[in-house]
C-alpha cells in the first residue's frame, strides 16, 4: 500500500547503492514503512549539474509546450488520488479524506500555474524620444533550490515546483525525510507526463547537509523554503552571501477574533473544524482565540463539545476525525504547553493528555484562563491545542492580536461590514479571513509578514516569485 522510495536526479529514479538512510515511520502505529535513501554529495551535485543543463532546454520551451506537461501531470495526480492519499496517510497520519482533499488541491495548483504561466506578459513603456522602443521582459530566475516540511507532503513540495515550472525554471526539491512518499508519487506523475530530465530533481538527506551544499552553489539562483523561523533565518542568510532571490513560508501564531454581533456558535463550529484539521499541524491554523465577552461562554461550550466529539484514529480508518500527530517531538511540545498553561492557572476544558498505547496520539484540547504572555499564547502551538480567552474592546484585541512577531494568517468573525473592513485593516499579517477560512487557494497570494517571512507562492505574485525582470531600451 505504501511506495518505493528513490532519490530522482537527471529523470533516473535512484536508490539503494550503499546509499546512506533511514527509516520511515507511520504515526499511527509508530512501525516502519519503508527505508529512505540519503542523497551523498556526489548526489547533489549530479542533481546541480543535471538542473543547469535542462535550464537552457526548458526555458527555451514556449510556456504553451510547458503548460501541455504540466497539465498532463495534474491529470495524472488526480487519476492517483486515491493511492497518493493511501500513502500520504500512512506517512503523514492526517485522516484520509483530508489527504485526498490535499492530493485533489495539489492537481488544481498545477492547472492553475501551468495556464498562468501562458500570461507571463511584459509590457511595452512608450518612450520619451520619438523612435525608442521601452520592453518590460519577464524571464525564469535560473535553479531553483525548494525545501519543503512534513505537515502537508504534496501541496507544499507542489507549490514550489508548479511555480517554478510554469516560470521557465529547472528545480531541486528537498522534500522532507519523515514523509517522503507523497512527494515521490506527485514527481512521479511529472515524471510520466513528459518533463524532460534535470527539469525536476528530488532529493533527500539530512536537511543541514543537503541546504548547505545546494544553497551556496552558483548555479542555484533562488531558494524556497517552508518550515520554522529559525532554520528559515539561517537558509536566507546562506542565501543573502550570493544575493539570491529567496521565498521564505514561516512559522504563524493566528489569531482568531470572534466578535460579539457574530453568532458564536456558527463561529465556533466553522473554526474548530479548520482548528483540528491535520492536528492542527497547519502553518496557518488558527491558535490563538480571542471572544468578546458577551459571546464568550456560548463560543466555548460549543467549541469544546465540538473537541469532545471528535473520534480519534488511525487516518486510514473511516469515521476518523483526527489522526496522530506526525511525531514523537509533538507529543513532547503539546505536554509541555499544557502543562505551562497549568501552571500559569489554566483550566482543561477537555483533552490535556496523550490518548491511546502506541502511535503519537494527543487529544484534542481546549485550555482557558490562560494569561497573554503564557507559552501557548506566544509559541506556535502546531498541534490540537486550542486557548481561548474573552476580550472587551475591538483596541484592545487589536492590540493583543498584533503583539506578537508572528504575521502569517488571522481569523474574525462579525456580522458588521463596518467592522469586517476596520479589522481587516488593523490586523498586521499577510492573509486575513473575515468570516472565511478560505485563505489558501492557487490563484491566490499565500505568504506572511515580519518574522513569518516574505515572498508569496500562489497567485501572480507566487509566479513572479520564479521571474526576473529585465528592461530593454532599444533605439
Amino acid at each position: 500500500m505504501y511506495t518505493d522510495l528513490a532519490l530522482y536526479i537527471d529523470g533516473k529514479w535512484r536508490s539503494g547503492e550503499g546509499r546512506k538512510g533511514e527509516d520511515v515511520i507511520n504515526p499511527a502505529t509508530g512501525k516502519a514503512l519503508a527505508h529512505l535513501p540519503h542523497a551523498s554529495k556526489a548526489d547533489l551535485d549530479h542533481a546541480l549539474a543535471a538542473a543547469d543543463k535542462a535550464f537552457a532546454v526548458w526555458k527555451s520551451t514556449s510556456a504553451y509546450d510547458r503548460s501541455k506537461i504540466m497539465r498532463k501531470a495534474a491529470d495524472l495526480l488526480r487519476e492517483r488520488a486515491d493511492h497518493v492519499a493511501r500513502v500520504q496517510t500512512q506517512e503523514q497520519g492526517k485522516p484520509y479524506p483530508e489527504s485526498r482533499a490535499e492530493v485533489l488541491t495539489s492537481a488544481d495548483i498545477i492547472d492553475w500555474y501551468a495556464e498562468e504561466g501562458r500570461r507571463a506578459y511584459g509590457r511595452i513603456v512608450p518612450g520619451r524620444q520619438k523612435g525608442v522602443r521601452q520592453i518590460v521582459m519577464q524571464e525564469p530566475v535560473g535553479v531553483v533550490a525548494a525545501f519543503t516540511p512534513w505537515n502537508f507532503p504534496t501541496l507544499t513540495p507542489v507549490r514550489k515546483i508548479a511555480g517554478a515550472l510554469a516560470a521557465g525554471c529547472t528545480i531541486i526539491i528537498k522534500a522532507s525525510e519523515e514523509t517522503p512518499g507523497g512527494c515521490v508519487e506527485l514527481v512521479k506523475c511529472f515524471a510520466d507526463a513528459g518533463l524532460p530530465a534535470g527539469v525536476l530533481n528530488l532529493v533527500f538527506g539530512v536537511p543541514a547537509e543537503v541546504s548547505e551544499h545546494l544553497i551556496p552553489s552558483p548555479l542555484v539562483k533562488k531558494i524556497s523554503f517552508t518550515g520554522s523561523i529559525p532554520v528559515g533565518k539561517h537558509l536566507a542568510a546562506l542565501a543573502a552571501k550570493g544575493m539570491k532571490k529567496a521565498t521564505m513560508e514561516l512559522g504563524g501564531h493566528s489569531p482568531v477574533v470572534v466578535f460579539a454581533d457574530a453568532d458564536p456558535e456558527k463561529a465556533a463550529d466553522v473554526i474548530a473544524a479548520f482548528k483540528y484539521r491535520n492536528a492542527g499541524q497547519v502553518c496557518i491554523s488558527p491558535t490563538r482565540f480571542y471572544v468578546q465577552e458577551q459571546s464568550y461562554p456560548k463560543f466555548l461550550a460549543r467549541f469544546t463539545e465540538y473537541a469532545k466529539g471528535l473520534k480519534l484514529g488511525d487516518g486510514m480508518e473511516k469515521g476518523t476525525g483526527m489522526g496522530p500527530l506526525a511525531n514523537p517531538r509533538r507529543l513532547d511540545a503539546m505536554e509541555s504547553f499544557v502543562n505551562d498553561a497549568k501552571e500559569r492557572g489554566g483550566k482543561i476544558q477537555t483533552g490535556g493528555s496523550r490518548h491511546g498505547n502506541q502511535g503519537f496520539f494527543f487529544q484534542p484540547t481546549v485550555i482557558t484562563d490562560v494569561p497573554d504572555d503564557s507559552k501557548i499564547m506566544t509559541q506556535e502551538p502546531f498541534g490540537p491545542v486550542a486557548p481561548i480567552v474573552p476580550f472587551k474592546t475591538f483596541d484592545e484585541v487589536v492590540e493583543r492580536a498584533n503583539s506578537l512577531e508572528f504575521g502569517l494568517a488571522a481569523y474574525a468573525f462579525t456580522a458588521s461590514g463596518a467592522t469586517a473592513t476596520a479589522i481587516g485593516d488593523a490586523i498586521q499579517s499577510g492573509m486575513v479571513g473575515v468570516n472565511s477560512v478560505a485563505i489558501s487557494t492557487p490563484e491566490t497570494p499565500f505568504g506572511g509578514i515580519k518574522e513569518s517571512g516574505y515572498g508569496s507562492e500562489g497567485g501572480v505574485e507566487g509566479l513572479h516569485a520564479y521571474m526576473n525582470t529585465k528592461f530593454i531600451s532599444q533605439a
